[in-house]
């Protein structure tokens, strides 16, 4: 897969979304059940968070495609590939659990599995769960995202996500690898441009979170 192959997937779909409407009606929805801690600030929610599902969907493959990249640079390839393949797949081979979901709906929740694995491929390894890679940023998109998604069924995803985790990496050896190397790469300029992507995601889309705020 090639983020260019998911980016014509995305086009596709948003075409379809031209004609049929359902997923702005869906986001006008949401929009009117969010938590108290997220906060739009825009003058037309649905839209708002019609654009931050667009770019979270497209971030998906350029995600994918900028670790594999690092984990080659750093000769790390073999250790980030099964999350690498298991990442593709969630587009080019999605399982029966979310194959009947199309359109942008199905694709944000694709993304959302890509995601939430590579957040917890950090978090299951010292090096790069102390490196500070991941903003605070990147969970409050997929804090949004789950809502967008809606429970309980984000929640299954988010099991479905543990058990691949569990069987990838759910190991004490995974955790004390030695990973710096690809920490020292991915702090590099191939990854400025997406850590200011993140960081500015939901500022773009005039969506704030409020601390302390409850779910």
């Amino acid at each position: 897969m090639t983020p260019e192959v998911v980016l014509n997937i995305i086009d596709q779909a948003r075409r379809q979304e031209a004609h049929s409407g359902e997923f702005l009606r869906l986001m006008k929805e949401k929009a009117a059940t969010l938590p108290a801690s997220i906060t739009i600030e825009g003058y037309q929610p649905a839209t708002c968070l019609f654009q931050f599902a667009i770019e979270y969907i497209e971030m998906a493959p350029r995600l994918i495609e900028c670790v594999d990249a690092c984990a080659r640079e750093a000769d790390t390839a073999e250790l980030f590939a099964p999350f690498i393949e298991a990442a593709t797949r969630y587009f080019t081979q999605p399982s029966a659990l979310i194959a009947r979901y199309e359109g942008l709906d199905g694709l944000l929740i694709r993304a959302y599995l890509c995601h939430r694995l590579m957040e917890e491929m950090y978090e299951n390894n010292y090096s790069t769960r102390t490196s500070q890679l991941v903003d605070i940023e990147v969970t409050q998109a997929n804090l949004l995202a789950h809502q967008l998604i809606g429970e309980p069924f984000a929640n299954e995803l988010d099991e479905a996500i543990a058990v691949t985790v569990l069987q990838i990496a759910g190991t004490p050896d995974y955790y004390e690898l030695d990973l710096d190397p690809f920490v020292a790469q991915v702090r590099h300029a191939a990854w400025d441009w997406m850590r200011n992507y993140w960081e500015n995601l939901l500022i773009r889309n005039h969506i704030r979170f409020s601390l302390g705020a409850g779910f």
